[in-house]
């Protein structure tokens, strides 16, 4: 049953002691307000009358009250687009450049109870050949040797100290910069790299950017930590650029030693490698969880103000490509852009408003002025001048957050494309604003009336202008030279993997989200007021947990069961006490953790339980506490908790 709006909260007595009030103010000579006196009784009468019209108002269907939300310029939001990197793989190393095009199409497999959930790329992929052309290893804080008998496998050399130390580094430069590439680098190796874990060494792999050595993704390394041959495949980012490096010019990767993970040993003597070789297998390309339409005619014109025209496809997805309706002109079309609103615009302005969760495209409408005339809120298309859009996206919503490498079918043929997945779960795509949200955004909205002045009204404009974002913090900026400055701290709406883990990069926005929301609320904020729209800073939190199971519950699930229920517990968006997203400032407890083991209907006794404090961008860890402190606008982050498990008696 749906709530019922409260309109008005003045009930039968509030009515009589107003009106009893406004007697005293307009009658004095009016003094007996007892029931007995007849006025009295009237004004009973109308107060029972005016309360039974309070009853049915506050009872209106939906319908109307969406009616009331439009005119105070409250729309349904509608869904957005989940977000993805699909990567592309070759069927095998090409001479020649290959470009996989913008709109090139991947999708889930069709099921009997499922259709294919399909994502399209947002830009062009460009992935060029690329060969290994030199090789450097450098010593912690040493020069750059160069190591030429790599390239041609006429000799050896160590890639690191002896023993190798955290931050000894084997550098590889390419030809030229890969940017967005899945680099395949084929080692052959000696067996001598020994005292490591091979499924865990303590090695990163990093490329220059231009600026500084940003962490690369490993997809695989079949050499063990460089231990034995085989092929390395990594994912260099986007920004990859060639730069110089020991005097030489390429474009850089490098191996670099780090300090092992708690509980797994080091290097205790260096590889030794014989040869290396390089080439691109494939890349990586945004894509969307959207449906492109093009040239859609929508109508003719009848050359008056005030038309609507629907669109074929609805909801249309915000994002992409600005919104543009072709109106013809002559022997051309001529361009009508979106705006907000109608308000400002001048009588020859070529504006529409699009409604997005309906698919409506409004043009501008005529008001009759006091004076009798008509004033004109924009231009009106010519009488007979059919109407089209050239492009615009639909689809969106919850359904796209598959899960990784869910999207495995290539729908579009790309010459030497073989395969194609997510490696990520993709996440950002958020159901369609309801009616019931719409009511509690409603006073709000009206509220704030599109100015930025509390921390709730900074926060309120934020979700409207970027409404895929999961969590949205306003506070003073501390420095002293940002006086006077807000912080914006946005959390995107990442989507967990099977195991409720979420990974770091995915709590960190998009560049394109920050400034999507830096621009909406520059043009809404006070004169003076500096704005920062940034991620939160996040703490780190390892676990290290001893369990002993329940008898005949299995050791392996019920640790499977309690990092599940770790992951989830120490979630910034979907975790904490009320299930609601890990509060902000809110400091994390040994004892807490304890209690998340121990409610698990596996475990018979938490023996032990560790809190660390852990850096998730270098993965250094601190000492064991009982108490983490978490600033007071920070969020945890759950860094590789471990858990062991014993048998029960």
């Amino acid at each position: 049953m749906l709530p019922s709006p409260n309109l008005d909260d003045r009930r039968f007595q509030d009515l009589v002691d107003d009106a009893k009030r406004l007697v005293a103010h307009y009658c004095p000579e009016w003094t007996d307000h007892n029931v007995s006196d007849p006025g009295v009784t009237l004004i009973e009468t109308f107060a029972f009358m005016v309360d039974e019209l309070f009853y049915r108002l506050n009872r209106v269907p939906d319908r109307l009250y969406v009616a009331f939300l439009e005119l105070l310029g409250v729309t349904l939001h509608p869904p957005t687009a989940a977000s993805v990197e699909l990567f592309m793989r070759l069927s095998a190393p090409q001479p020649d450049v290959v470009v996989i095009p913008k709109g090139t199409e991947a999708s889930t497999r069709r099921t009997e109870e499922e259709e294919a959930v399909v994502f399209a790329t947002t830009r062009e992929l460009t992935v060029p050949p690329r060969r290994l052309a030199h090789v450097l290893t450098q010593a912690d804080g040493a020069a750059a040797v160069p190591r030429t008998e790599a390239l041609h496998g006429d000799g050896s050399f160590a890639c690191f100290g002896a023993p190798p130390v955290p931050g000894d580094a084997l550098l590889l430069g390419l030809n030229d910069a890969a940017p967005s590439c899945a680099v395949v680098v084929r080692f052959e190796c000696e067996v001598r790299g020994v005292g490591v874990n091979p499924n865990n060494p303590p090695l990163v792999w990093e490329a220059w950017d231009g600026d500084s050595w940003v962490p690369s993704d490993l997809d695989s390394d079949g050499t063990g930590g460089l231990n034995r041959p085989g092929d390395v495949v990594i994912h260099l980012p986007h920004r990859h650029a060639a730069s110089v490096q020991g005097g030489t010019r390429a474009g850089w990767l490098r191996c670099r030693v780090v300090e092992p993970l708690p509980g797994y040993p080091s290097y205790s003597a260096s590889p030794i490698v014989h040869s290396a070789g390089a080439f691109t297998i494939g890349g990586s390309v945004p894509a969307v969880h959207a449906e492109a339409i093009y040239d859609e005619v929508v109508g003719m014109s009848e050359g008056v103000p005030g038309q609507s025209f629907e669109l074929g496809r609805h909801p249309v997805l915000p994002g992409g490509d600005d919104f543009i309706v072709e109106v013809a002109a002559g022997s051309g079309w001529g361009t009508w852009t979106e705006v907000d609103s109608f308000a400002g615009s001048d009588p020859d302005d070529c504006v529409v408003v699009l409604d997005r969760a309906s698919g409506v495209v409004h043009f501008p409408p005529a008001v009759r002025e006091p004076d009798g005339s008509l004033r004109s809120y924009g231009a009106v298309p010519p009488a007979g001048s059919p109407i089209r859009i050239p492009r615009y996206r639909t689809g969106g919503g919850p359904k796209g957050n598959v899960a990784a490498r869910a999207l495995s079918v290539l729908r579009s043929s790309i010459p030497f494309v073989n395969s194609v997945e997510n490696r990520r779960g993709a996440h950002g795509g958020v159901a369609g604003e309801t009616i019931e949200q719409a009511k509690e955004r409603g006073p709000l909205a009206l509220r704030t009336r599109d100015r930025a002045i509390t921390a709730e009204d900074y926060e309120q404009l934020a979700k409207r202008a970027a409404p895929d974002i999961a969590r949205v913090r306003c506070i003073p900026a501390d420095a002293a030279e940002e006086a006077g400055g807000v912080r914006i701290l946005v959390v995107p709406a990442a989507v967990p993997d099977m195991d409720n883990r979420l990974t770091f990069r995915d709590l960190v926005p998009d560049a394109e989200i920050l400034a999507k929301v830096a621009d909406y609320l520059d043009e809404r904020r006070p004169v003076g007021a500096r704005l920062m729209v940034e991620p939160p800073f996040y703490r780190g939190v390892t676990v290290v947990a001893q369990l002993t199971a329940r008898p005949r519950v299995s050791p392996e699930r019920l640790r499977a069961d309690a990092l599940r229920a770790l992951y989830s517990y120490f979630d910034p968006i979907r975790g904490g006490p009320d299930g609601e997203g890990w509060p902000f400032g809110r400091p994390v407890h040994a004892g807490e953790v304890h209690a998340v083991l121990q409610s698990l209907a596996g475990t018979e006794i938490v023996d032990e339980v560790y809190v660390f404090a852990a850096d998730p961008l270098t993965g250094k860890r601190g000492e064991p506490q009982q108490r983490i402190e978490v600033n007071r606008n920070a969020l945890v982050f759950s860094f590789d908790h471990r858990v062991r498990v014993s048998e029960g008696a």
